[in-house]
């Protein structure tokens, strides 16, 4: 990715657009809103950054500066340049540094630095200066490219997120940054490596190492090999990200017979390396896989936001949140007017993503034929949140194998679970353990079945360390109890492939949905309440705001006697059309608020003001009130009424 201040080219707005960002109806609720969660008494100290999109331009906002950038097509035909247009103090994404905060001691000093005390990596609160934000201007960037992403995106400070001792979400590089290690056929052996990767990269990676022809599908800028004037230059049907080359053997003509994931999530990258680097008997199984495969030193960076769904479909097909439609564990369907919660609804969310992208199960059918008895890819997703197309996927209530025998086996590996959990009133983390170890036995079962083949590829969640990760810290004692009880599963599991003969010709992938950064409870933290204290109406499924706007059309008679105000609400509904208002209070005002007429909206949402004729369009002000709605500022010439939200937060800078 680069960044340029010279290029001259016409930038790439949001793909797909409806609705996102503001539109010019939404400037003056926007401001509005920004300059609420910047400067509340509460939430503006918690606040790190304000992102939106507008004007073919991405925003964002914070105490300390602000940018507005662009993207465009990138001269070599791949992906995007960013070039920033506007700029006041400091840019506050401006230090991307993906190799900064990689240890706890690095951690650690960056909280000192910040002016906290610095010596307890769980409580190790670290201010946005001392922070980084990765491949930010991407990162933002393809969020916007979804109708279902937000008007304002709200980043907190990496410490002031919620009420537990951890936590993710943000942009920055602490709860951005996950592991990523490649283990098995076709990998470089016993490496560690300092490219850069991301999760986009994870699929196109497999795909590549399990022979997949390219094909003419869309890159990250949504357009076909085709539409580029290039061979097929891709795996997917959507691939935002490439192959990670770093990892591949040069030397080796190997070709893996089947892909497991093993996803830990919510596993911190600067606790795994602690752990790797201090305890030299501790987690065996996942030292095993990096001494022989590749380690990423600096880790994979997520989607934003660094949540749960939308970053474990992220892996699962190669595309960002913005492209596969997950913005958020939960988000607003404008068109529906609808709040949708895929992670709270937990069971049957593969209906969620869009249909523009393809998961690697669909990849896997589509390669090697969808599975038919003995015959074609048998895949499988074991409670994992990215599911569309796999054939057994437990979040999906698909269940291949003899239920008998699943019970059977689950209860070999209940007693694995650790007495800590309980002990300490933890029964979340209970709770966690035991889905994880039923994890196990479904494993097993699907890998020695023999109604059906092993699985050609398989995608497998073990939950714990991030539960234990929110619940205790992710620099705990009780952290690195999870993940001990989470490599003797993984190693229950590598067991079980060696005595079936299937593990050395198996492509073992080790990562993360995010990463967990310490988190200040005490804080009670959520900032996006600042905009409905405020007095706006909005949805607010945090951390993302959908502002709720009208849309006001003025239309002035020829004899300029009168004028036809025309209200709407500003998101069209399914049709595609923007409803009428009713009952909306127009007032047709002076300068110095003298009201001059007032009227309210019929059915239509449309009603008519007399206009004097004394007084110039540019000196009467029409204002519009329904409660349930942001008010709206205009003069009657059709130019906004509203403050100068740079003046307002940056003064003379």
């Amino acid at each position: 990715m680069t960044t340029t201040h010279e290029r001259v080219a016409t930038p790439v707005g949001p793909e797909r657009l409806r609705g996102q960002g503001l539109d010019p109806e939404q400037y003056e609720s926007g401001d509005r809103a920004i300059y609420a969660l910047l400067t509340d008494p509460t939430a503006g100290p918690q606040t790190d950054l304000v992102i939106t999109c507008r004007d073919d331009a991405y925003e964002v906002w914070a105490s300390r500066g602000m940018i507005r950038f662009q993207r465009f097509y990138a001269a070599d035909g791949r992906g995007y340049d960013y070039r920033i247009i506007e700029q006041i103090g400091e840019d506050p994404v401006g230090n991307q540094d993906r190799k900064a905060l990689a240890t706890i001691d690095e951690e650690l000093a960056a909280s000192k630095a910040s002016g906290f005390p610095g010596v307890d990596p769980n409580t190790a609160y670290v201010e946005p200066e001392h922070n980084t934000y990765p491949f930010a201007y991407e990162r933002i960037a393809q969020l916007f490219d979804s109708p279902n992403a937000p008007d304002l995106a709200v980043n907190p400070k990496a410490y002031a997120f919620g009420r537990q001792p951890g936590q993710h979400g943000a942009l920055d590089v602490i709860q951005a940054r996950s592991p990523l290690i490649f283990s098995g056929p076709g990998v470089k052996s016993g490496v560690q490596t300092d490219a850069p990767s991301c999760q986009i990269d994870i699929a196109p990676t497999i795909a590549h190492l399990s022979g997949f022809p390219l094909i003419d599908g869309k890159d990250i800028t949504g357009r076909t090999s085709s539409e580029r004037g290039v061979a097929p230059d891709v795996y997917l049907k959507r691939q935002d990200g490439h192959v990670l080359d770093e990892i591949i053997d040069p030397a080796s003509d190997e070709r893996p017979e089947r892909v497991y994931i093993f996803l830990l999530d919510g596993q911190s990258n600067t606790e795994l390396k602690w752990r790797l680097a201090n305890d030299a008997d501790a987690i065996p199984n996942l030292r095993r896989l990096i001494r022989n495969g590749t380690m990423f030193e600096y880790g994979s960076l997520t989607n934003f936001p660094s949540i749960t769904w939308p970053s474990h479909n992220a892996i699962g097909t190669g595309a960002w949140g913005g492209h596969h439609d997950i913005v958020n564990p939960t988000y607003y369907l404008r068109e529906k007017r609808e709040v949708v919660t895929p992670q709270g609804q937990q069971f049957d969310t593969a209906k969620f993503l869009g249909d523009g992208v393809e998961t690697l199960y669909e990849a896997f059918h589509r390669v090697f034929g969808p599975w038919q008895g003995q015959h074609g890819a048998f895949t499988a997703s074991i409670h994992e949140p990215c599911t569309r197309g796999a054939d057994h996927a437990t979040l999906e209530r698909l269940v291949i194998g003899d239920r008998d025998r699943l019970r059977e086996v689950t209860a070999r590996y209940d007693r694995d679970t650790s007495p800590k959990w309980l002990k300490d009133g933890q029964k979340g983390a209970q709770g966690e353990s035991i889905v994880d170890a039923r994890g196990v036995a479904q494993a097993v079962v699907l890998y020695t079945d023999e109604g059906h083949p092993p699985p050609k590829f398989m995608f497998h969640e073990l939950t714990l360390t991030d539960g234990v990760g929110h619940d205790y810290g992710p620099h705990s004692e009780g952290q690195r109890v999870s993940l001990d009880e989470t490599d003797v599963r993984i190693g229950h599991i590598l067991a079980m492939l060696e005595a079936e003969s299937l593990y050395d010709d198996t492509l073992f992938i080790v990562t993360t949905d995010h990463g967990m950064a310490p988190v200040d409870a005490s804080l009670k933290a959520n900032q996006v309440r600042a905009v409905t204290d405020a007095g706006m109406k909005a949805v607010i499924p945090d951390p993302l705001v959908y502002l709720i706007d009208m849309a006001v059309d003025i239309t002035r008679h020829e004899d300029g006697r009168t004028a036809m105000i025309e209200v709407l609400a500003n998101d069209a509904d399914e049709s595609g059309e923007q409803p009428p208002v009713e009952g909306a209070d127009v007032m047709l005002t002076t300068h110095n608020a003298k009201v001059l007429a007032r009227a309210k909206t019929d059915s239509g949402g449309t009603c008519g003001l007399p206009l004097p004729l004394d007084v110039g369009a540019s000196d009467m002000f029409v204002t519009v009130h329904h409660d349930d709605y942001n008010p709206r500022h205009v003069r009657l010439d059709g130019t906004s009424v509203r403050e100068d939200i740079r003046a307002l937060l940056y003064g003379a800078r």
